[in-house]
């Protein structure tokens, strides 16, 4: 038990080190995720294969569903790393706490039932603490926009994700859906002409890091996590998942000084936004409890 307890650690600050190395990788974002993707989608299914599981274990229905879903994600990642080039990591990253917000509408409608008051009172204290630190922080409002952006595609993915696992396979979903992304930015790039030399002209040290995102921060995080799921509670992972944006702040801290450019306001607003992610995470539990 306790080797998944630090399985699940590792896999939640491997997240946190997926918005470094947007910040470390030169190309612009878009092609960023089209290689995230790429070296992903390459890397699942050559581990797929070798563990004889099924490639398309899923109905032509469930199929379009997936590569659908894929899109969103593409765009979530395309926002995420737009938000880290035109800010620092760790605003970009709290932008995502606005996911709260979002899910808290979007999850009733799709799961049909009723919108708690709670989540709502939560999600707005996120937004009134976003908006502090936008305030503080004006020049890096474009960031912070696409942050939000992506925050809200982040809250959409995962609800919906919710509905496939109970009729699908995983390994099904998640190579589908990554397929699905990067089958749609790979159109995008041929309908654009954005498929040129300079495209493919990556550095060697860019390679490092995308073969890092790809392989390490997306492929073997959802082939941990799948299985460390099977041992660990759902209430567990999420509360772990909510050190996220700590790792992020603390590795920037160290890798960039973000520390040295981020006004008193910015840790008063980061306060208030991972106490309330906490808070809601106890809430939710306490819910689920009075349910059994």
């Amino acid at each position: 038990m306790y080797k998944n307890y630090f399985l699940l650690h590792l896999i939640v600050f491997i997240y946190g080190f997926t918005a470094i190395l947007g910040k470390l990788i030169s190309i612009p974002a878009q092609n960023l995720v089209w290689y995230r993707l790429f070296i992903a989608v390459f890397s699942l299914l050559v581990f797929i294969k070798w563990r004889k599981k099924q490639l398309f274990d899923c109905s032509t229905q469930q199929l379009l569903q997936y590569l659908a879903t894929g899109i969103v994600i593409a765009l979530h990642w395309v926002f995420f790393y737009l938000s880290i080039k035109m800010a620092p990591v760790s605003i970009a990253v709290l932008c995502l706490s606005a996911s709260t917000f979002f899910t808290a509408f979007i999850e009733p409608l799709l799961y049909k039932r009723k919108v708690f008051t709670y989540e709502i009172v939560l999600g707005l204290v996120i937004i009134v603490s976003l908006y502090l630190i936008f305030k503080i922080n004006n020049a890096y409002k474009w960031g912070m926009l696409y942050g939000i952006i992506s925050a809200m595609l982040a809250a959409l993915f995962p609800v919906i994700n919710g509905l496939f696992v109970k009729k699908g396979n995983a390994y099904t979903i998640t190579f589908v859906e990554l397929l699905g992304g990067f089958l749609f930015l790979s159109f995008y790039f041929l309908l654009t002409g954005s498929f040129t030399v300079d495209f493919f002209q990556i550095s060697v040290t860019d390679w490092i890091w995308l073969l890092l995102l790809g392989i390490i921060c997306t492929a073997f995080t959802f082939v941990i996590s799948v299985e460390i799921m099977k041992q660990i509670s759902p209430y567990t992972v999420v509360l772990t998942v909510n050190l996220e944006p700590v790792y992020t702040i603390i590795l920037a801290a160290l890798i960039f000084s973000e520390s040295k450019h981020l006004k008193p306001g910015f840790y008063l607003g980061t306060a208030f936004i991972l106490c309330t992610i906490f808070v809601n995470s106890w809430v939710k539990k306490r819910y689920q409890n009075r349910l059994r």
